[in-house]
């Protein structure tokens, strides 16, 4: 409901408004501890459980034999995403990852690799030089 009054006091209305900022908004999401990809890591892992549980269910297996295997299962799966998330934090594990993959050296037979690059055209005037 705008105030009655006139110009003055409309201005004074929208000028006294409070607005508010929305900090934090590049942050990655969390949830309940969760950061991240880490989130998606679990839903995933829990409709794997669900799709498990349902097509063990429908072939047979014993309920007695069937809710304990899937309650360690989804236990583990809580308790590896929620560790993965501690320690890695929100890029971590990508960076983990990527690091393994990272030769320890390189090692070359010939010279052959070097000599038959091209030179770029600012490190030409360099070479020239020396």
């Amino acid at each position: 409901m705008l105030p009655s009054g006139g110009t003055g006091a409309l201005k004074d209305f929208f000028m006294s408004s409070v607005y508010q900022i929305n900090k934090g908004v590049g942050k990655p999401i969390e949830f309940k501890g969760l950061k991240g990809q880490y989130i998606a890591y679990l839903a995933i892992g829990l409709v794997v459980l669900l799709l498990s549980f349902t097509a063990l269910y429908l072939l047979g297996t014993p309920l007695l034999v069937l809710l304990p295997l899937i309650l360690a299962l989804g236990a583990a799966l809580f308790f590896s995403v929620f560790s993965l998330s501690k320690r890695f934090g929100v890029h971590g594990l990508g960076k983990f990852l990527a690091n393994r993959n990272l030769p320890d050296y390189v090692k070359f037979n010939s010279r052959g690799v070097f000599t038959g690059l091209k030179v770029a055209e600012s490190n030409l005037e360099r070479q020239v030089r020396q």
